[in-house]
């Protein structure tokens, strides 16, 4: 296998540790030393595994902490950057309190002060059939990740983890498995699309936000996805044409639950089913695969 290839069969993905990256947007090297990464009681990370809500809590939690940020930004990127995909000229270091992360890293490879429940974690989780679906939608609009030709082909390398994020199951069964070792709130993608202002006050009582009704009011308006879309802060829309083809989709495609049954055939869904209950045996996460349930 060459050096630029991982264990996924895909050019555009390196791997360490189990953990599927971008190879075009940071190293082993650099994941590695964040092991070390100072932490301070004030950060708030926000953890996924990809296609699972990461943007929506951004703009969640960027606006809980809209009164305290000292910075001018244009993009939520900017107040809540990837930790492991480092930025030209941005210090991810020293950056006024309350600093606030997103990571899509696996909990064995997050820094080490986060497991002495120093911070706060935000992890968010979905079910991955949607996950599954909306990743195949987003390759096909990403430049620097594998196209894939077809949802058949997806299937085989998503259940077995060869994808960017790795293994859906090894990250939420880490993550979870975990939760008692870091001061974390675990939500679910579907129960944010449910009810949103639950979500919102839940997040900000975890963070220790006390909000009047007004401004709940606001952040629910401003974290639809309706109003998402056109917010050029949140939508990702700034993302330049040699990284993101938007004639081929857009950053923000559905916002939907259980868009997975316009996708997977009969076959193709007890098969998912089949290794999600080998895989998942024995943890008690409930799992909502339609708004209907």
């Amino acid at each position: 296998m060459s050096d630029d290839q991982s264990a996924s069969g895909d050019a555009y993905l390196k791997e360490y540790k189990g953990y599927h990256f971008l190879k075009e947007k940071t190293s082993s090297e650099y994941i590695q030393s964040l092991e070390d990464f100072e932490i301070r009681d004030s950060d708030v990370f926000l953890v996924t595994y990809p296609k699972s809500g990461t943007v929506w809590t951004q703009q969640i939690v960027t606006l809980i902490f809209e009164d305290d940020c000292t910075e001018d930004y244009q993009k939520n990127i900017e107040r809540m950057p990837w930790i492991e995909f480092p930025m030209d000229g941005y210090d991810f270091v020293n950056r006024p309190s309350p600093r606030l992360y997103a990571s899509h890293l696996p909990y064995h490879l997050v820094p080490k002060a986060l497991k002495e429940k120093k911070a706060k974690v935000i992890y968010v989780f979905r079910n991955p059939k949607d996950t599954m679906v909306s990743y195949f939608h987003f390759s096909k609009m990403m430049n620097d990740l594998e196209t894939m030709p077809s949802i058949t082909e997806l299937i085989e390398r998503y259940l077995n983890g060869k994808v960017l994020g790795g293994s859906w199951f090894d990250h939420v069964k880490g993550w979870y498995d975990h939760k008692d070792q870091v001061n974390a709130l675990f939500l679910s993608y579907e129960e944010i699309s449910k009810d949103l202002r639950s979500a919102v006050l839940k997040i900000s009582k975890f963070v220790g936000k006390q909000l009047d009704d007004a401004t709940i009011d606001k952040i629910v308006e401003k974290s639809t996805f309706k109003n998402m879309r056109n917010d050029p802060k949140a939508n990702y829309e700034f993302m330049p044409d040699h990284v993101a083809d938007k004639k081929k989709g857009r950053f923000m495609r559905k916002g939907t639950v259980g868009d997975w049954k316009n996708t997977l055939t009969v076959a193709q869904n007890e098969y998912f089913d089949e290794v999600f209950q080998a895989k998942m045996k024995g943890v008690p996460l409930k799992m909502i695969w339609d708004l209907d349930e």
